[in-house]
């Protein structure tokens, strides 16, 4: 096995900030939701259950690992509630996150099964980076209220 305290380490880290992240989408979920944008809202209720089922599987790993799960506190912090300052808030999340998973996966340190659980990972912050992009391009191509008026 690999370095197994990195690895309890970096899935902690990672729990932490990943649950602090999906509760932001839970708040703007619901701030979408009160603004009458309801596709947006439920794009990102479903964002937050689909990263802490991510949380989820990091706690069981580390538990795998013989690991102890710590409630760690993660810094504060205002959600964006108007949509195109809270897209470019999120895409600069993923854009500084990715780089740091991508690290830690290249290390080595992950044992086959964590390095599985990282790849999946990995994939599907990408693809929520492609899709925050798309929408921002969108809103540039089609203005702002045009786009506002697709989310109702």
């Amino acid at each position: 096995m690999k370095n197994v305290q990195q690895t309890i380490q970096f899935l902690q880290s990672l729990a932490t900030d990943l649950a602090a992240n999906a509760i932001s989408h839970k708040i703007v979920s619901k701030n979408f939701a009160a603004q009458g944008f309801t596709k947006l809202a439920e794009k990102y209720a479903a964002h937050y259950a689909e990263e802490m089922a991510f949380v989820d599987q990091f706690y069981d790993r580390i538990l795998d690992l013989d690991g102890e799960i710590k409630h760690e506190a993660a810094p504060s912090f205002q959600t964006p509630t108007d949509v195109e300052a809270y897209f470019q808030y999120d895409l600069q999340q993923s854009v500084d996150g990715l780089p740091v998973l991508e690290e830690a996966i290249n290390a080595g340190f992950f044992d086959i099964t964590t390095l599985d659980l990282m790849k999946e990972y990995y994939k599907d912050e990408e693809e929520d980076l492609n899709w925050t992009k798309a929408q921002l391009d969108l809103i540039a191509l089609i203005g702002k209220q045009n786009y506002l008026a697709t989310m109702i």
